[in-house]
Parts: structure tokens; C-alpha cells; sequence
């Protein structure tokens, strides 16, 4: 099975009506070039804001799953028939608990909601603390079957995690998708894609990271095939990349390099 994917890498804003209107332009964009199966945004997509802005300021962007943003992103998944992956920043069902889930909301190429993520692990290094803002989800993402192969996911900092990947290549996944806000720093370049590889080659499969960019992110989205070779990879501004993945070659890399077969449980847990 091959799947066209394209990874709309681009500077999300605090307002979500900014974030849509870039989304319809993108979205347009993308059909007319690619034709993709699949376009995905990064991670926090519906509205995004400098480090260090206040709390109240970042939750009150916060949106249902039925609200106007993800109604919106429906209907263009619906209009130009793509398959839709978007981060955004979800209310809380608890009045009690002032914080928002970092989402991920996956629709199919009807608009139909197939599915959604709320990130477990949440990014509390580098002197920041998500968790101040951030209510984190109790549970991992459910691969997905898919035309273009078994679609797994996981947001952003979860890279870190070998676990996660781990769960997903598991549970089937040939593809996994990383919507990501990659925070810019000292090395943070080498870590993303350092991390984004080995995820790809201990695990077997696709990993495609689409990212932020801007003043506070560092762009550089990419897509790294199941043996670790870089098949689409951006700069640091906004732009578009096509990844275009193929099942048969997860097979054959798998035959080649079995090691997730090859594990041994019983020596250790994971």
C-alpha cells in the first residue's frame, strides 16, 4: 500500500480564526500540487503562543472537540477528500481543573472524526513545565487501518520515549505521525533528528514529524523511512514536503533487520 503524505509545516499564531484561514489556504495548496492522501499540521496547530505567555491567555483559546475549529478543518478534510491530522488545544471536561488537553484530531477524507490523541507525556525539561498548563491524556493512541498502511501516533516530546513508539509498532502501526512544537535551543537540532531516526529504525517503520516554526521552534520537519533514510525533510521556514510511503518497503526492511521480533521479553519488560 503507498500513501502520499504532505506535512504542512507552518507558524501557528494564539488566534484560531488566523490558524483556519491559513488551513484553507494550505489545504488548497497542497491538493492542487500534490493531490496528498494524507496532510498533516503540527502539534498545538489551532493556536500556538510564545513561551512564556500567561496562562489565562493561552486557556482561553481552548475549543470542544465539536467546536468551530475542529467543525471548520471537517469540512475542508471533506472538501479536498484528504485524510487530516491537526493539533489543537482542547477544553477540559472538569470546571475544576484549569488546564486544556494537547490534542491531536485525526479525520478522514469524509470529514469524519476517526479519531483523537490527548499526549500523555508532557514536556516538563528544558525549564519549562507544560503540565502547568496541560492536563495530560491516560491513555495511547489506537493505530489506525488505513488505505496507506496501519497509521500510529504520538506528539512532540513522546519521542523521547522509546515506550511509545515502542506501543504502536506493537499494537501494527507502519506509519507513525509526530505533530510536534520542537522547541529551538542548543542541540535541539541534533535531538530531533537523532530521536525521529532511531524511533524509525529500532521499530520498523515510517516516523513523520511535522513541526512548528517560527521564533521558538525549529522547523526542520521530516520524514525518515523504516531502514532510517531521510525521504522528505524541510528548512526552518513554512513550507509544504511530500513523503510518500510504501508498505512493501516496511515489509522488506523488517526481513532485513527483524530486531523487533528478536526482542527478548522474558529477559526484560518493554
Amino acid at each position: 500500500m503507498k500513501g502520499k503524505f504532505v506535512l504542512a509545516q507552518v507558524a501557528s499564531v494564539g488566534d484560531p480564526a488566523v490558524n483556519l484561514k491559513k488551513a484553507k489556504e494550505l489545504a488548497e495548496n497542497a491538493y492542487e500540487t500534490y493531490h496528498p492522501d494524507v496532510f498533516i499540521f503540527p502539534e498545538m496547530f489551532m493556536s500556538f503562543f510564545p513561551w512564556r505567555t500567561d496562562r489565562d491567555t493561552v486557556l482561553s483559546t481552548a475549543q470542544p472537540l465539536d467546536g468551530p475549529f475542529v467543525t471548520q478543518m471537517r469540512k475542508l478534510a471533506k472538501q479536498y477528500g484528504m485524510w487530516t491530522v491537526f493539533g489543537m488545544n482542547e477544553t477540559v471536561e472538569d470546571p475544576n481543573d484549569h488546564r486544556s488537553y494537547n490534542t491531536i484530531v485525526v479525520l478522514d477524507n469524509r470529514g469524519e472524526m476517526v479519531s483523537t490523541y490527548r499526549k500523555t507525556h508532557l514536556y516538563d525539561a528544558f525549564g519549562y513545565r507544560e503540565s502547568d498548563v496541560n492536563k495530560p491524556g491516560d491513555r495511547f493512541f489506537d493505530p489506525i487501518e488505513t488505505p496507506f498502511g496501519k497509521i500510529g501516533l504520538f506528539t512532540c516530546y513522546e519521542v523521547r520515549f522509546p515506550e511509545v513508539a515502542r506501543d504502536q509498532r506493537r499494537k501494527g502501526a507502519d506509519i507513525l505521525l509526530m505533530p510536534t512544537a520542537w522547541a529551538a535551543g542548543k542541540i535541539k537540532s541534533l535531538h530531533f533528528h537523532t530521536l525521529i531516526t532511531a524511533r524509525a529504525l529500532e521499530n520498523g517503520v515510517y516516523v513523520l514529524a511535522c513541526d512548528q516554526c517560527g521564533s521558538d521552534t525549529i522547523g526542520e520537519s521530516v520524514a525518515v523511512d523504516p531502514m532510517g533514510v531521510t525521504i522528505a525533510s524541510a528548512g526552518e521556514g513554512e513550507e509544504l514536503i511530500l513523503a510518500c510511503t510504501d508498505t512493501d518497503r516496511v515489509q522488506e526492511v523488517r526481513r532485513k533487520v527483524a530486531s523487533f521480533d528478536q526482542r527478548r521479553p522474558d529477559l526484560y519488560r518493554g
